[in-house]
This record gives structure tokens, C-alpha cells and sequence, in this order.
């Protein structure tokens, strides 16, 4: 309804316009062409124009106004449509990092961590894989029950983000087994982060659910790449070097040769 106090004045402008014009036509061309306008003429050319001009207006007016107010709802739902666009591609991307995620740690799951860590290796730059496992884990489960492991595992993680920082590429690949690779550090460096590690989990002050001290400690193998090797073949050395940690005392780092391919 309110359009229409917009419509009915530009409407009766143009009527008026109309009349305007048709009595400068007929004062002017009637009489150039030997013709008489009497008061006939004269009503007639006020009404024809008013009868015609003024309802055609109005009608163009409001398709006019119509055809605006139908964009104005388009672009609306445009705008509306982009920010659900938007949210679902946040959702979708938030669910994607999820999916990529251990649940427990915050860490990247194994698969997450694998998918990363194939597309790394093959390149030219150096760099180093750490597997840090934690020692007698099945014995502090047994002892102090499971939520006293899930404590253990999450100090762990944090443990090695503390360390590593937030761009070394870390997951939880295995119950209680996790891997780092540190792209573009060498063996000296990666060792020292790799022993930092191993330091501040000994050093972790966990009290399981009864009260009881719950001892925690790591090992660490570490491999090196050259920018040879696969990502299998540093896996496998990385294992073999956890596994001379563990064969000899466990709490303690050991590191192998740079792995060939």
C-alpha cells in the first residue's frame, strides 16, 4: 500500500505531461493544417490523455516497483544463500580436521598423520622422524585402569607440542605409540628435541585416580632423511631405532643412519 503514494504522484506527472503535450499539438499542428480546435477538441485533448496516460503510468510504475522489490529479494536470498555456503564449508572443513584427529591426544590419527607425512618425504629437503612409544604402558593401564592411561597418553601429546612446537608434523599412530617428523632440522637439533621429550615426560607429575604416583616414561627412536629415502624406509628405520632404545633399558633415545632408499 505504501508504494503507492510513490506510484500515484509520478502517475499523474506523466498525465499531466500528456495533456501538456497533446494541447501544444493541437494548438500548434491543428491550425497548420487548416484545422479548428473548438471546446470539443480542447476536452478531448485533456481527457484522452488523462483516461490513457495516467492508468498506463500507474501500471508501469508498480511493474516497475514490482521488479525492484523482486531483485531486492533475490539479492537477499543471494546474500543468505553465500553465508549457508560459507557455513557449510566451515562445517565441512571443520569435520575434515576432525576426521583427521585422535579423539583422545588432539594429535593427527594414524591416518591423518600418514597421509601428511607420504607427501613430505619424497621431497629433497632433510629432516627427521621421531617414534616415541611409552615404556611398561600396558602394565599402567593394568594397575591403575584405563582413564589413568587416557591421562598418561594426553600428557604425552602435550608434551611434544610443547616441544616441537606447531609446525612439526606429530599424530598418535598406535595405542600408545606417537610420531613426529621434523622437516628440514637436522640430526643434532632433532636430537636434542627428541631427548627434551623424553626429560619432561619423566619429569611429569601424574596422580592416578587413587592417589598413587603413576610412573611415566618414553622412548625414542629417530631416523634421518637425506632426501634419498621413503617414507616406508624411514618408518622402518625409525622402528628399528625404538626398538634398540627399548632392548636397551628403555627412557632413552637412540638414533640411526640416514635412511637409504
Amino acid at each position: 500500500m505504501r508504494s503507492w503514494w510513490t506510484i500515484l504522484p509520478k502517475a499523474s506527472l506523466a498525465a499531466a505531461l500528456s495533456v501538456a503535450a497533446s494541447l501544444a499539438l493541437a494548438a500548434t499542428v491543428v491550425p497548420a493544417l487548416g484545422g479548428v480546435v473548438d471546446g470539443n477538441a480542447w476536452l478531448m485533448c485533456v481527457i484522452c490523455p488523462v483516461a490513457i496516460a495516467f492508468p498506463a503510468s500507474a501500471w508501469q510504475f508498480r511493474q516497475a516497483e514490482r521488479l525492484r522489490a523482486a531483485h531486492s529479494v533475490i539479492a537477499s536470498l543471494h546474500a543468505e544463500l553465500a553465508a549457508s555456503h560459507d557455513a557449510l564449508q566451515a562445517a565441512h572443513d571443520d569435520l575434515a580436521e576432525r576426521a583427521r584427529r585422535d579423539g583422545l591426544t588432539g594429535l593427527l590419527n594414524r591416518d591423518g598423520f600418514f597421509a601428511a607425512f607420504t607427501k613430505l618425504v619424497p621431497g629433497k629437503g632433510a629432516g627427521v622422524l621421531l617414534i616415541v612409544d611409552a615404556d611398561h604402558f600396558k602394565a599402567i593401564n593394568d594397575r591403575f585402569g584405563h582413564p589413568a592411561g587416557d591421562a598418561a597418553l594426553r600428557a604425552i601429546a602435550e608434551v611434544i607440542r610443547e616441544v616441537t612446537g606447531d609446525t612439526a608434523l606429530a599424530g598418535r599412530i598406535g595405542g600408545e605409540e606417537f610420531a613426529i617428523f621434523l622437516e628440514g632440522l637436522d640430526l643434532a637439533r632433532a636430537a636434542s628435541l627428541a631427548e627434551a621429550i623424553r626429560l619432561r615426560v619423566a619429569k611429569l607429575d601424574l596422580i592416578s585416580e587413587q592417589g598413587d604416583p603413576l610412573p611415566l616414561s618414553v622412548s625414542v627412536g629417530g631416523a634421518c632423511h637425506d632426501g634419498t629415502g621413503t617414507a616406508a624406509s624411514l618408518m622402518s628405520e625409525a622402528d628399528r631405532q625404538l626398538y634398540r632404545a627399548k632392548h636397551q633399558g628403555r627412557d632413552r633415545v637412540a638414533f640411526g643412519e640416514p635412511a637409504a632408499a
